[in-house]
């Protein structure tokens, strides 16, 4: 059985998700990666107004590629989540619920998605170009220098996920 899901994520949509679960999800989430996370920790630090709202947000974690003529974006797979562990804590802290890339999680990210209550999906990897027909809508809102790797709203319809690692810490990883 498939669950639909929308954002903002609350907790009795995130308490009945279970490692596993397929799930489609719809509404506005957010791409950032690396740089993204980067600057997204500075300004929480700096006690600074984020880009967007991040109570009960959903992070993916994708650098789509320049849009072709006629498109709403261009490929847009996930990228490998490890990479964001360092910063992923501080912005479940700050209310995030969601996110969504490839691969397994460090421990203490496993640890802050149990406090904070949130949700780690998978997004099928090599799939890039095929997930962009569940893209509806795609704006930059944020460090438009960082090209692909800028902070974009994204409105997804029914987008395809697999919970990885759910709000009580079981993995499919094991």
């Amino acid at each position: 059985m498939t669950i639909k899901i929308s954002v903002p994520l609350d907790t009795a949509q995130i308490k009945r998700l279970k490692a596993g679960d397929e799930v489609l999800l719809s509404g506005t989430i957010y791409t950032a990666r690396d740089q993204a996370h980067k600057k997204l920790v500075e300004i929480i630090r700096s006690k600074k107004r984020l880009p967007f709202e991040m109570r009960g947000a959903v992070v993916y974690y994708c650098g789509p590629t320049r849009t072709p003529r006629g498109r709403v974006i261009g490929s847009c797979g996930p990228t490998t989540a490890s990479r964001m562990d360092a910063f992923t804590p501080a912005l479940l802290i700050r209310g995030l619920k969601g996110i969504i890339g490839k691969g397994r999680r460090s421990l203490s990210v496993v640890k802050a998605l149990k406090e904070q209550g949130g949700v780690y999906f998978l997004a099928y990897a090599g799939c890039g170009a095929l997930i962009t027909r569940y893209v509806k809508k795609a704006r930059v809102i944020a460090f438009k220098e960082l090209g692909p790797e800028a902070v974009r709203s994204l409105e997804v319809e029914d987008f395809p996920l697999i919970v990885a690692v759910d709000a009580r810490g079981n993995s499919i990883y094991g």
